[in-house]
């Protein structure tokens, strides 16, 4: 049997990355492609749940993506990301896209995706990872809402 890990707050596993779209990045009409996003969101969701995990994770779902507004080249992309849920070998992690003019500083939120992880050993079999839990009133709401998707996912597989 193994040993119990130790619980570690949402807090710890926050992670922000920033990058400026270029036009590789863009289709004809200048927006940003959602790959190129989806590609971006799926690195943050990873890195929040590795720092959680400490130990390499692979992208086992994506609930949904739906792009609210678009991104455009010289737009400054923001991918904040957290961890809302773990289970025995599974997390998820919340990534928040938001889009900024960085000439004006105005922000706007294009979208908010939530992934599924499984942290794995060196040997890549699953391994167990370390609970999580919520300091404000906020992340409690953020945790139920993580364990309700969790349970449509289990849900949707039998």
């Amino acid at each position: 049997m193994t040993e119990p890990l130790t619980p570690k707050p949402i807090r710890a596993s926050r992670i922000s990355i920033a990058q400026m779209m270029q036009p590789e990045h863009a289709n004809n009409l200048g927006n940003v492609h959602g790959g190129w996003i989806m590609k971006l969101v799926d690195e943050a969701g990873a890195l929040a749940c590795m720092r959680h995990a400490q130990r390499r994770v692979v992208t086992v779902a994506i609930d949904s993506m739906v792009f609210r507004l678009p991104i455009r080249t010289s737009d400054l992309v923001i991918l904040n990301a957290e961890v809302t849920y773990a289970g025995k070998t599974s997390i998820e992690a919340e990534v928040q896209v938001i889009a900024e003019n960085p000439i004006t500083g105005q922000r706007w939120h294009t979208n908010t995706a939530y992934l599924l992880y499984v942290a794995l050993d060196d040997e890549g079999k699953p391994v167990q990872v370390p609970p999580i839990f919520a300091e404000t009133v906020d992340e409690e709401k953020k945790l139920a809402e993580a364990r309700e998707r969790q349970a449509r996912r289990l849900e949707l597989r039998k």
